[in-house]
């Protein structure tokens, strides 16, 4: 974190491997909102609105009077690719011309931002810096996608992680074991898997669903009738999902705080060792190193 004021609505979030990215904030929270499994952005003051592009704009001129070499730079909040082209060329243009030495330009993004935005487009803004996207499909199943009211569907995923390839912007898509609970498991499984052969994505990763602030939410998508996945169960799960991967040059990774068991490799020439991993979890837990409870967080 540089020392600087940059206007920051907190709480800011970003994924674990833009730790060494300066977060540039253009815009507040997120514009969907409304998944249940997600509280990050559910603070009063994390209302979505856009950020003022003369504000970002003085915040990297501020950065470059810093001296700092900043090579990468992550579009926050959740929903930055909601904004129009126009809007995110603005900002990629100001990035190039305030801080030269950038050489990868991120962010979160939903399928439902890129409904509107054409390959041409997309490609636009790689060309201008956007280099990599991370997409958080949560689940490749309509009926696990609707009880936590994501507002996606396997065809809205698949068509914007398409047209991402398209343009050649790199996708890191995020997957959450345990999302269906115990009654939609396996089909969650089976169909995210589903979805990932067909994008075949540079990236994916894995969370467990986690709670801090209590499951009320989350029930009421699912009627008060999700039943979480204990850590047997969620190895059954990672177990099935790995096996129905066809995936061809896919970094994997399973290693952020909320998992149990850490998992990295490249899919596909790792899936045998990956599978033999989690079959050891499920047959021998005491050969597998396994975080604990209190080392687990989001």
């Amino acid at each position: 974190m540089l020392p600087l004021d940059l206007g920051y609505v907190e709480p800011v979030f970003r994924p674990p491997s833009e730790w060494k990215s300066l977060i540039l904030q253009v815009a507040n929270g997120c514009s969907h909102n409304a998944c249940t499994f997600c509280e990050m952005y559910t603070a009063p003051q994390k209302k979505f609105r856009p950020k003022a592009q003369d504000r970002i704009r003085e915040e990297l001129e501020a950065v470059a009077r810093s001296g700092h070499p900043i090579q990468r730079i992550f579009l926050a909040d959740g929903d930055a690719m909601t904004l129009s082209v126009k809007r995110l060329r603005t900002i990629l243009q100001a990035i190039r011309e305030c801080l030269p030495s950038v050489r990868r330009v991120s962010s979160y993004c939903l399928p439902a931002n890129l409904k509107k935005k054409s390959v041409d487009e997309l490609s636009e803004l790689r060309e201008l810096g956007l280099k990599m996207v991370y997409v958080g499909c949560e689940s490749g199943d309509d009926h696990v996608l609707q009880l936590v009211n994501k507002g996606e569907t396997y065809i809205s995923s698949a068509q914007a992680l398409e047209k991402l390839a398209g343009a050649g912007i790199k996708r890191s898509v995020m997957i959450l074991n345990g999302l269906g609970g115990t009654r939609f498991s396996e089909q969650h499984a089976i169909h995210s898997a589903q979805l990932m052969n067909a994008a075949q994505p540079e990236y994916l990763s894995t969370l467990v669903v986690s709670f801090p602030q209590g499951m009320q939410r989350f029930q009421d998508g699912f009627k008060g009738q999700y039943e979480p996945l204990n850590q047997v169960g969620l190895f059954r799960e990672m177990e099935l999902l790995l096996d129905g991967l066809d995936l061809r040059q896919t970094i994997f990774r399973s290693d952020h705080a909320s998992n149990y068991l850490v998992l990295k490799g490249t899919l596909g020439k790792d899936k045998p060792r990956l599978l033999e991993t989690v079959r050891a979890a499920l047959s021998r837990p005491k050969t597998v190193p396994l975080r604990q409870e209190w080392q687990r967080g989001l």
